[in-house]
C-alpha cells in the first residue's frame, strides 16, 4: 500500500511501515505524517490481518527529524513549533503508544530528533551497526520533542538523557546497546531480516494478550505499585476469558506448540 512518503507492505499478519522519503533521509513533513496516520488506519482494521508491525527507513537513514526545507523565514513572523507537535506529531505518537499489537522498530543510519522519538517507541529495539542516535534539537535552538524528554530519563536515566540533550552529539547503536537503549544490533545487510524474523514469531503470538502486556508497561511507569497490581489482575482476567488462553493451555497438555489466532 502507498500513502504519502510511506509505504506499507504486508506479508502474512506482518505490516511493515517504511518512511519512504530517502531524499532527505526520511525527514518528517506534514505530508509524511498524514500518510502515517492513514497507514495506521490500514495496520488497525481487521481486516488486513496484520498482527504485529515493523517501522523502518527506506535508503540509508530510519528519520532524520523534522524536514526544515522552506522553514527559512525572514518576514519576522513566529512560527508556533507547538502548534505543530498537537495537530500532527502527537496523534501518531499516540497511535504507535496505544496500538494493541508487538511493534518492532529496525533503526537503518540515523535516527535524529523526532526521528529518535519514533525509533524509541518500538517493543523492540532494533539497529543496524553502522546506525546512530541524535538528539539533534539543541543545533537549532530547540527543546526536545516527540515525548523523548518522558521516554529518555525512564530508559537510561537523567544523566545520559541531559548528556544526549544538552551535548546532540551522536551515540552510536553499540553504545545504546550498552546503555539498555536498545535491544539488539546487526549487521546492517541483517537488520530487515532479523526484524521480520522477531515479528513473524511476534505475530504468530497471542495478539490481544501481547497487546495487554504492552499497556501494563506502558501504564508501569506511571502507576503506583498497588495500581499495577490491579491492572494486572484487569487484565488477567481479560486474558483468562480468551480462546488463547485455552488453546495455550490445550497445547501444553497435549505437548504440541500452541497455534494462536490472536483473540
Amino acid at each position: 500500500m502507498e500513502f504519502e512518503r510511506v509505504k506499507l507492505d504486508i506479508d502474512g499478519a506482518v505490516g511493515t511501515l517504511t518512511l519512504n522519503h530517502p531524499e532527505v533521509m526520511n525527514a518528517v513533513s506534514p505530508e509524511m505524517l498524514g500518510g502515517l496516520m492513514q497507514a495506521m488506519d490500514a495496520v488497525e482494521d481487521p481486516k488486513n490481518g496484520i498482527r504485529c508491525l515493523v517501522m523502518t527507513g527506506e535508503g540509508r537513514g530510519f528519520c532524520t527529524g523534522a524536514n526544515l526545507q522552506g522553514r527559512g523565514d525572514n518576514s519576522g513572523a513566529r512560527p508556533d513549533a507547538g502548534s505543530a507537535l498537537e495537530t500532527m506529531y502527537h496523534p501518531f505518537l499516540r497511535r504507535l503508544r496505544n496500538l494493541q499489537m508487538p511493534f518492532v522498530t529496525a533503526v537503518n543510519g540515523p535516527a535524529a530528533g523526532v526521528g529518535m522519538s519514533f525509533a524509541l517507541m518500538g517493543d523492540l529495539v532494533l539497529c543496524a551497526r553502522s546506525s546512530y542516535f541524535l538528539q539533534a534539537f539543541r543545533r537549532i535552538g530547540l527543546v526536545p520533542d516527540g515525548g523523548s524528554t518522558w521516554i529518555l530519563p525512564r530508559l537510561v536515566g537523567k544523566a545520559r538523557a541531559m548528556e544526549l540533550s544538552l551535548l546532540g552529539e551522536k551515540l552510536p547503536a553499540e553504545t545504546a546497546l550498552e546503555w539498555g537503549l536498545v535491544n539488539r544490533v546487526y549487521d546492517d545487510e541483517k537488520l530487515l531480516e532479523e526484524a521480520r524474523n522477531l515479528a513473524k514469531d511476534l505475530a504468530a503470538g497471542p495478539t490481544k494478550t501481547l497487546g495487554m502486556i504492552r499497556q501494563l508497561y506502558w501504564e508501569s511507569t506511571d502507576n503506583t505499585y498497588e495500581e499495577q497490581l490491579n491492572l494486572e489482575r484487569q487484565l488477567q482476567r481479560t486474558a483468562g476469558y480468551g480462546e488463547d488462553f485455552k488453546e495455550g493451555v490445550r497445547a501444553f497438555l497435549e505437548k504440541r506448540p500452541a497455534q494462536f489466532k490472536g483473540n
